[in-house]
Formats: C-alpha cells, sequence, structure tokens
C-alpha cells in the first residue's frame, strides 16, 4: 500500500472513530451543534471529492463520478440526514480504496514481470570492473556479465560460455546454452558462468528497450469496446444528472397539479439515491483493467500484444495464414543431396557458396555451411540478387547462377527437376551450362502439428501457408501438420496478392504468421500480425502487431485463448455494471431503496467488476 493509499486508510479509521464517539455520546442529528459536528467527519473522509467536483465545474467537466458524489451527499446534509451523507461518502472512499489498492497489485505483478531493464553494465577500466549506465556503453564495446547478473545490451559472445535464462523474455524457464561467437540479447538472465560480450546495438536499440517501450505503450492503443465505454460515460453520466433532476421536480410538479402535497424532500432524496447509483466507475475503471490484464497475462507467457485494439481483434481470429520457413518449419536447413552434377561434387558446392556468400537467407547459410573448408569472398564480383527467384555472381571469372527452376527459365538453361527426395531444390549453373542441383531439407518443428490442433480446437476454421517452395516440398509439410490448403511456388509480392484474395473471402478476421524478418509487408497487411521467434528481431517488433519471444508454435493459440478469456471478461463486466445499474436505478425512483442501499450497490459492483478484471491476467496452461 502507498502512501497516497495509506492516508485515505487513516481518514476512513478516523471517520468510523468519530462516528462510533457522537453514537456512544449519543449526538442529535436534529440540533444545530449536531450538524455542526456531523460536518467534522464529512469534511475529513470528504474534502478531496467536494475539492475535484469544484474543480471539474470551474474547468467545466461537471458530469463525472466526484461531482455525483458531491451533489448527493451536500443533498443529504440538506435534507437534515448528515449520517447518511457521511456514511455514502465513506463507503465510496472505501470502494476508491480497493479500487486503487487492486489496480495497483495488478501494475506491480505486470511491472514485477517485465522488470527486464538492467541497472547497470560491467566494464573493465585500469584492469578492474566498474558498474557503468546501459545508456553509456558504446557499441562495440566489451561488457563483463558475471553469474546471476542480467544481461544488459545486445552483443556477441567473444569469451566464456554459461546457460542464459529467458523466462522474462519468452515465459520459458529453459535456459539457452551461449559459448563463444553466440549472439545475445538484453534481458535474460546469466545463469553460471562469466561472459565477455562485444556490444552491436546501442542500449535505446536494444531488445530490451524495444520491449519495454512496447509494453508501456500498448495501453494507448485502445480497442473498440474501450472507446465505447469513453463514449457512452461522456452521454450516461449528463443523462442521469438530468434524469435525476426530472425525478425531483417532476413528481412534485405533477402532485401540486393535482392538489396534493408535493412532497419536495421526498422526491429530492429519490433523486440523490439515483445520483449514487448512476456512478459509472464500475465501468470506466474495470474495462481498461480487463484489457490492460490481458496484455499483463500474455507478457507473461513470452506474448507481446502492441495494444488493447490488437487483443480485441485477435479474439476474433477465424483464419491463420502461416508463412512456412522459419515458421513452420525450424529454417535450420542442410543440403541433403547434390544430384546429376557433371563436375566435381565441391566444386560445385564451392562455386555456389560463393555465389551465395553475401545472402543472409537461411538456404544460402546451409549451402554456405556444407562446404568444408573457408570461403574466399575476394573470389566474388557482380553478385546480383533476384528475389524469389536466386542469385547471379561472378566467380573466379565465370558466371555462376544458384537459383529455382524460375531463374534457370529467365537464362535460358535446361534444367532436371528432383524425383527422388522432398526438399527445396536449388539448380546451379556455371557460364550459362547446367552443373546439376542441390536438395535443401528444412526440418517441421515437432509442436506444429499440435500447435495446427489446438487452433482448430478454438474455432478456428480455417489454416493457411503460404510458402515459395514448390509443389511437391509444400504438399508435403502441409500434410505432416494437417494444414489442408496451401499456396506454393510464391514470390514475396504474390504472398501479398494471396492474402488479399484471402481477406476478401474470410468469413472473421485473418492473422499471418511468419518470422517478422523477410514477411514484413503481409504482416502489416492482414488483420493481425504475429511475428514468431522474435528476441532479439527489430523487424519483428516494428512490423508485428503481436510479436511472439521464440519460436512455439503453441503460444499462437494460447495468444487467442488469453485474448478471448480477456473479451469474456469484458463483456461480463459490461453486461453485469449495466443489469445492476439499471435495476437499481428503477428500485431508487420506485423509493424502494434508501441511499444506503445505493452506495452499497455501487461500491459493490465495483468492487466484484475489478476483482473480475483481474482474472484476465491468468491464463491455464492447458
Amino acid at each position: 500500500m502507498n502512501k497516497k493509499q495509506k492516508k485515505v486508510l487513516y481518514r476512513i479509521l478516523a471517520t468510523v472513530a468519530i462516528i462510533a464517539v457522537y453514537k456512544l455520546i449519543p449526538v442529535s442529528e436534529e440540533s444545530l451543534i449536531g450538524a455542526f459536528l456531523y460536518l467534522i467527519p464529512y469534511l475529513l473522509i470528504g474534502y478531496d471529492v467536494l475539492l475535484k467536483a469544484l474543480k471539474g465545474i470551474k474547468n467545466r467537466q461537471v458530469f463525472d463520478e466526484n461531482f455525483l458524489m458531491a451533489v448527493a451527499t451536500v443533498g443529504a446534509y440538506g435534507l437534515k440526514d448528515y449520517l447518511e451523507a457521511v456514511a455514502v461518502m465513506l463507503f465510496y472512499q472505501i470502494g476508491e480504496l480497493f479500487q486503487s489498492y487492486a489496480v495497483g497489485k495488478s501494475r506491480k505483478s505486470i511491472s514485477e514481470l517485465m522488470d527486464i531493464r538492467p541497472d547497470y553494465a560491467n566494464i573493465e577500466a585500469d584492469g578492474q570492473l566498474r558498474q557503468v549506465d546501459p545508456y553509456d556503453v558504446q557499441v562495440g564495446q566489451t561488457i563483463i556479465i558475471n553469474p546471476g547478473e542480467r544481461v544488459p545490451l545486445d552483443g556477441i559472445v567473444i569469451k566464456g560460455s554459461s546457460s542464459l535464462s529467458t523466462a522474462a523474455l519468452t515465459g520459458e524457464s529453459k535456459p539457452r546454452d551461449v559459448s563463444e561467437g553466440d549472439e545475445i540479447v538484453s534481458g535474460c538472465i546469466n545463469n553460471e558462468g562469466v561472459l565477455y560480450v562485444q556490444t552491436t546495438k546501442a542500449f535505446e536499440d536494444s531488445t530490451v528497450a524495444k520491449i519495454l517501450d512496447l509494453v508501456e505503450n500498448a495501453s494507448s492503443l485502445k480497442s473498440k469496446s474501450e472507446n465505447f465505454i469513453s463514449r457512452f460515460a461522456h452521454y450516461y453520466t449528463p443523462a442521469v444528472c438530468f434524469g435525476a433532476l426530472a425525478l425531483f421536480l417532476l413528481p412534485a410538479l405533477y402532485n401540486i397539479l393535482k392538489g396534493q402535497p408535493a412532497d419536495w424532500s421526498v422526491w429530492l432524496y429519490r433523486a440523490l439515491s439515483f445520483l449514487v447509483i448512476s456512478c459509472p466507475c464500475a465501468l470506466v475503471i474495470s474495462i481498461p483493467l480487463s484489457f490492460f490484464a490481458g496484455l499483463g497475462g500474455a507478457s507473461r507467457q513470452g506474448i507481446l500484444i502492441k495494444g488493447s485494439n490488437y487483443l480485441e481483434t485477435l479474439s476474433q481470429v477465424k483464419c491463420v495464414v502461416f508463412d512456412k520457413t522459419g515458421t513452420i518449419t525450424k529454417g535450420v536447413f542442410e543440403v541433403s543431396g547434390v544430384h546429376h552434377c557433371p563436375i566435381d561434387r565441391d566444386e560445385m558446392l564451392e562455386y555456389a557458396a560463393l555465389a551465395e556468400s553475401h545472402s543472409s537467407h537461411p538456404i544460402a547459410k546451409s549451402i554456405r555451411n556444407a562446404v568444408s573448408r573457408p570461403l574466399d569472398e575476394s573470389r566474388v564480383s557482380d553478385i546480383k540478387e533476384f528475389p524469389g527467384h536466386g542469385v547471379i555472381a561472378i566467380v573466379d571469372g565465370r558466371q555462376v547462377a544458384v537459383g529455382n527452376g524460375m531463374l534457370m527459365d529467365q537464362l535460358d538453361v535446361e534444367y532436371i527437376n528432383c524425383q527422388d527426395d522432398v526438399g527445396t531444390v536449388i539448380h546451379v549453373a556455371v557460364d550459362w551450362q547446367y552443373c546439376g542441383h542441390l536438395v535443401i531439407a528444412d526440418i517441421i518443428k515437432e509442436n506444429a502439428r499440435q500447435a495446427i490442433g489446438k487452433l482448430h480446437d478454438l474455432g478456428v476454421s480455417s489454416t493457411i501457408m503460404l510458402t515459395g517452395d514448390e509443389e511437391r516440398v509444400a504438399r508435403s509439410v502441409a500434410d505432416e501438420v494437417s494444414i489442408k490448403e496451401y499456396r506454393a511456388s510464391l514470390l514475396p509480392q504474390q504472398k501479398v496478392e494471396e492474402v488479399e484474395k484471402i481477406l476478401g473471402n474470410a468469413k472473421g478476421k485473418v492473422a499471418f504468421v511468419g518470422d517478422g524478418i523477410n514477411d514484413a509487408p503481409v504482416l502489416t497487411r492482414t488483420d493481425i500480425g504475429i511475428a514468431m521467434g522474435a528476441m532479439g528481431s527489430d523487424a519483428a517488433i516494428e512490423a508485428a502487431d503481436v510479436v511472439l519471444m521464440d519460436d512455439d508454435l503453441l503460444k499462437i493459440a494460447k495468444s487467442v485463448k488469453i485474448s478471448r478469456k480477456c473479451l469474456r471478461i469484458v463483456y461480463e463486466n459490461i453486461i453485469f455494471a449495466i443489469g445492476v445499474k439499471l435495476i437499481c436505478l428503477v428500485l431508487g425512483a420506485l423509493g424502494i431503496t434508501n441511499m444506503w442501499a445505493a452506495i452499497f450497490a455501487d461500491v459493490g459492483v465495483m468492487v466484484i467488476a475489478v476483482l473480475n478484471a483481474i482474472r484476465a491476467l491468468f491464463v491455464r496452461e492447458n
């Protein structure tokens, strides 16, 4: 409990003590002395509400909960219901204290889970370790990370080996082993050995900074439900104020016209009770809190959702489109075969590897890894990449083309299709002469089939795979993971065109799942873009609406589950709060409930709604 909450608690306790003393003396509410004495606890417990109401009137923002409480309690005091006026303000403050405490606890819980900001970085100066602010560390500088310390900046291990806890980033408890040459990202915790790391990014560009920025700004992107509640409260509060005024004036005037007593005090009391009941704080607080808790619950699982609007959209997904490489498959390629090669096998592999020496594509890396000896990149010149087709380069003065059948067709080179192995076929031509093809095999992720099944269990009616691979490879992967629809041999721009067609025919929201690096155009085009395995990927964090911090396909279904639970809680709170309010408003207008019951109803509804909202912070693992 913070200082502000403690102060309110002390005021509540002091007010209760004063009222208890007045009851023991006892103090008459009918006398002028009683009016003065009850003013002391009333101002003690409600002075801040009265000041806020006056400030709202001064700033021409009259209609809020402080105004409603002020009018209701001042009116009750004017009717000489001093104890009731104090009690209404007292219970209102109790409700506000509970709400503040509950919201603070949920925020603290989320902050602790996402407390990945490093406090310092160790650098070596004059033979001694010195702690400095991570902001002051330059790119390329060496930092030292001791066991138990948090990795402060992204970098490459240049000395040492250890295991890293990535739980704060991915939600997974399994540690990750790292050694010399491995890339590591900020936010992880070093479990074992001392690591010497050469930084590759400044702190403001690091993984931890981008994640913290994403989480901190998520609440600024409001969902339709939150915007609805804001609009609703904007019109609702003035409406009930005028409704209360009408409840006070119309029945009394009607009685006068009928020649009966006006009963001004009776109708004023009912109008004041009406104002207390109508306070919309249960909705105004619980709906944003539900989304905030949902975003926090997702963060605990290593799922970063950029805003409440994306959380709401995610709950409506009926079609999920997958990229193949790096998403359904691991993106870890190996050369599994060299076929129809008229020249020396190692020579052909070396030509292909040199032509692909500057490419970051996983297939290019696999070709380079297949060559046992070091590659001399000075032998390569005039590299030209053809997206979706391949690459042409000059190696040792000879033109080397490495790519798919479309590249060979473009060069008018006759090629032989592979009939034996399932994998990506990469053809090689040297000086326009066909030199055979490589078969590149990718590994399907172990839980891919299970992840697709869980999506179908959640009511996702359609799963589609897009790939640049040929039909034979695409069919094999789709069959293995139980995806019924797929599109093969797609160029990058054709993936966007296919997504456009899918969006046009879809009956619900469409999500695209990709690796976040090569799929940015598609990630930004669909209703919701989900980036896989994005720990340390700037492109993923920038392009996607939802960022999964590891390669676990099961988290796609989990993110949908979290979003639907959150939206269910939001709708429960809306229906419950409005329903109870309407019932109590009718009962108050008919004089069946008094102001005590009104404040109990208001505070009770708020407490239940806030408790229900906090449920969104937690999701079952199954």
